[in-house]
């Protein structure tokens, strides 16, 4: 079809076929571009009608789906299974523990630096979103390790990076994705299956077990340093069970 005879239902339809295969941020993304692409179409002239209007929205609220989480038993299986016998083994455990066990962002844990870790006071600043620094304790377990690789796993570089790609060059990963792919390949090793295969995979893990001990909503804020407790409140229904005590019964249903 020529661009020129592009008309709304032609729109329309394309969203529907497309955003059905997609998760909704994707989709989201993808009418967003769509936008662009038919204004600048007009601005050219390639369009007689401004099409932008008849994009599709795409529904998505931050509340609608639970966080994604493992079993916290799936999780010590996780890390049982890194093999500290070896550089790579002592380091990915390491990555797995500042995970599991503080919560870190995949980035967090790229753009940790060796003068982040203060090592007398027992504590880490994280470099999160936004620029902002947190300073955090460092559990015993979790320091452990990271001097473990660090004495016998990390390799000489240049680099003020924690952790280093083990093949050359010898630098810190690119980005988060790195982190990724190794959670992904870690599960596999384990023989855990979970619906979600990205580093975020522990943080919400660690949010929802501290909420199934007890721990409050504005703990858990704290401990994964959001910047509004409107975020952390996702977590909230996690707790089935508390929710349901909450939940008004239905008029003339079953009592």
């Amino acid at each position: 079809m020529a661009l020129a005879a592009l008309g709304a239902a032609d729109v329309i339809g394309f969203v529907q076929r497309q955003a059905a295969g997609l998760p909704p941020k994707r989709a989201k993304l993808m009418t967003t571009a769509l936008r662009s692409f038919l204004h600048y179409a007009h601005y050219r002239g390639d369009l007689l009608l401004d099409l932008t209007a008849a994009v599709p929205t795409v529904a998505h609220w931050s509340m609608a789906s639970l966080p994604r989480s493992l079993p916290p038993d799936h999780v010590e299986r996780v890390l049982a299974q890194c093999n500290r016998q070896t550089a790579i083994g002592r380091r990915d455990y390491a990555i797995l523990l500042l995970l599991a066990r503080l919560g870190l962002r995949a980035g967090e844990v790229v753009s940790l630096q060796l003068e982040d870790i203060d090592w007398d006071a027992g504590c880490v600043t994280v470099r999160g979103k936004g620029g902002h620094r947190s300073q955090m304790p460092l559990p015993i377990e979790v320091g452990e390790a990271i001097a473990t690789y660090l004495q016998q796993g990390r390799p000489a570089c240049a680099s003020r990076r924690v952790f280093i790609r083990q093949k050359a060059p010898l630098i810190g990963f690119a980005n988060s994705i790195a982190i990724c792919t190794l959670v992904a390949r870690a599960l596999v090793r384990a023989g855990v299956e979970a619906p979600y295969k990205g580093a975020h995979l522990f943080r919400h893990t660690l949010a929802t077990t501290m909420l199934q001990q007890g721990a409050s909503l504005a703990e858990i804020g704290e401990l994964l340093r959001h910047q509004s407790l409107q975020t952390t409140t996702i977590y909230a229904k996690v707790d089935l069970a508390a929710l349901r005590t909450l939940a008004a019964p239905w008029p003339g249903g079953v009592q």
